[in-house]
């Protein structure tokens, strides 16, 4: 009985609760995320002035954006692109395997690499001259993906997903040497002064010798549970070299000893609009001068002393690819799908113009993501490839869209720029020239 009373109270309050009315206190609303934008469109867009140095022709493009400092300031590129050639490198994009792997040239010849550990050559004109599969023995095709590929002197080197770092014959394909790594290596290597830099999954960076494959010295990172597909490549500034780690750390060496010079970190996310809590370097660091420039996959960039690893400014931008670095302005393509402009001085964001971002979107309902990849300036505008099918080209002043270009199968890795022709890899795994 009591139980019962007790019951009856207890559902009589509830009742009573559920019929008094909302009491909507007065006064003004304020957000408890102080600070943080309320819009993806929050920036005030600014026509400011840039000074480009002279567009020239750049016969090779030996790294990922350019050179061992990820740095080429404004490549030499007619308007009016029109495509030449394309053929086909091998395995694209699939459900367990991506292209991670921008093309690089160097001598006359163009090396890519598939989602499968395909290496291949090509003449400048599309002409195939060979093709090295770099799967171990003991390993089936579809065990791994991901690599990276660098080409000087002669050697093509390759890291793979497999684990090891491979140094080819650039004319023949022959293998030169292999060094096992312990771990996968998805980044492209590094490679200044007789010597290959990579980075392993496991946060280690290693010093090879370019002729022989012996390991010279390795450096140590935070090691994290996370990563992109890819990975961010080393850097040379000067007489260091810069290794960037999963972990959001830059990892200073020099380039002789390897003792370490300093540490630094592209730290923290984008206030209440971060769409990754991954903290990998996914911009390769560009060394401009003497700054760094850096960005990772939720929603940070910045700017470090070269020498000291000192932060000089971090914007809240992602970088999902190398920023470009020219004129006193940082180029990007951002995590929020947004091509950026920052002054490289402050940090401060001068313009940002929105890329196609859900590719399916209903009230309500938003379904995956495109994905962009650049910039590169070159011949005065800049050039985005998407896998919406368009590569398109802005106005480094304004943001102002320029023209598109059909992309037939979507981009799938960076837009790279030698001897006056563009060069990309879309998804179905074939390489595209524009002239």
């Amino acid at each position: 009985m009591i139980r019962s009373l007790a019951a009856a109270a207890l559902a009589a309050i509830v009742l009573q609760a559920c019929g008094e009315r909302e009491v909507l206190l007065p006064g003004e609303r304020l957000d408890i995320r102080s600070g943080a934008p309320t819009t993806l469109d929050d920036v005030v867009n600014r026509a400011v002035p840039l000074s480009l140095p002279p567009a020239r022709v750049n016969a090779d493009w030996t790294h990922p954006n350019g050179g061992p400092t990820h740095a080429v300031s404004h490549p030499a590129l007619d308007r009016g692109l029109q495509p030449v050639w394309s053929v086909a490198i091998g395995d694209g994009n699939g459900r367990k395997h991506r292209l991670t792997a921008d093309p690089v040239v160097a001598g006359g010849r163009v090396f890519t690499l598939d989602s499968r550990a395909l290496v291949s050559a090509f003449t400048t004109s599309g002409a195939p001259l060979w093709t090295r599969d770099l799967t171990p023995e003991a390993d089936r095709s579809d065990d791994a993906s991901g690599g990276g590929v660098a080409v000087t002197g002669g050697s093509v080197f390759v890291t793979t997903g497999f684990g090891e770092i491979t140094a080819l014959d650039a004319a023949t394909g022959e293998v030169r040497w292999v060094q096992d790594l312990q771990s996968a290596a998805t980044a492209a290597p590094t490679v200044s002064n007789g010597v290959v830099y990579v980075v392993s999954r496991n946060a280690v960076g290693w010093a090879i010798d370019v002729n022989t494959g012996r390991i010279l010295w390795q450096v140590l990172g935070a090691p994290s549970d996370s990563g992109i597909a890819g990975g961010a490549a080393p850097a040379v500034a000067g007489p260091l070299v810069l290794f960037p780690m999963s972990s959001g750390q830059l990892v200073s060496a020099v380039a002789g000893p390897g003792t370490r010079a300093w540490v630094a970190s592209v730290a923290g996310e984008r206030q209440d609009r971060a769409f990754s809590g991954i903290s990998d370097l996914s911009g390769d660091p560009v060394v401009v001068g003497d700054r760094v420039y850096a960005g990772n996959h939720s929603g940070r960039a910045a700017a470090f002393d070269a020498t000291t690893g000192e932060t000089i400014w971090q914007a809240e931008e992602g970088a999902l690819s190398p920023v470009w670095v020219s004129g006193g302005a940082v180029f990007l393509i951002s995590d929020e799908n947004r091509l950026v402009r920052l002054d490289a001085a402050t940090g401060e964001t001068v313009w940002a113009v929105n890329l196609p971002f859900f590719t399916r979107e209903r009230l309500n309902r938003r379904k995956g993501t495109f994905a962009h990849f650049g910039p590169v300036l070159a011949g005065g505008r800049l050039i985005v490839a998407s896998d919406d099918g368009q590569m398109r080209e802005y106005d480094p002043v304004t943001g102002d869209l320029i023209t598109a270009t059909a992309l037939p199968g979507g981009a799938a890795r960076n837009p790279v720029v030698a001897g006056g022709t563009l060069y990309l890899v879309t998804e179905r795994g074939t390489l595209h020239a524009f002239r």
